[in-house]
């Protein structure tokens, strides 16, 4: 991986992590000031509080990743410590889909006279979890590498005993 992925993935990193924490701040001061008065149309402080949660899983997501992309650039990744920064990431991952989901759920009773917007935004939940599953489907790759890598050294091992 070069030096110009690796920063302008971090840059992204970067760039995502300061919005997600700026839309918590803002949301947070919303629901501790009460300076935005619902109207009834949706419900505002449930909507917050399951978005300030989405958000924790996407910030989780983004720090295992700053940490995967650190052991590329070390050449560590094809090790078990890898795993667990992996395994959190598909985690942060279904907690966003069922966070997506809780929010379906709360924005439902608003669309009756558009029912095809819970439906919409169902499709995009399910779509979420297809990206958990494609990560998953990149940790048995990740496995399958580290368990190569375990043979091809004890090869060389006993390479290195024969000669």
């Amino acid at each position: 991986m070069g030096k110009l992925t690796v920063r302008a993935l971090r840059a992204v990193l970067v760039v995502v992590l300061t919005g997600t924490v700026f839309v918590q701040a803002g949301m947070l001061w919303a629901l501790v000031s009460g300076s935005d008065p619902e109207d009834g149309s949706l419900p505002l402080t449930p909507l917050r509080v399951v978005t300030i949660l989405g958000m924790v899983s996407v910030q989780v997501a983004v720090v295992c990743v700053w940490r995967l992309v650190t052991m590329v650039r070390r050449g560590t990744v094809f090790s078990h410590a890898a795993f667990r920064y992996v395994d959190v990431v598909i985690g942060a991952i279904v907690a966003a889909a069922l966070v997506w989901f809780a929010i379906t759920v709360l924005n439902a009773p608003g669309q009756r006279a558009d029912p095809g917007v819970t439906v919409i935004m169902g499709g995009v939940g399910v779509a979420i979890l297809g990206v958990a599953l494609i990560v998953f489907v990149l940790r048995m790759l990740l496995a399958q590498a580290v368990a190569r890598d375990l043979e091809a050294a004890q090869m060389q091992a006993e390479l290195d005993e024969v000669i």
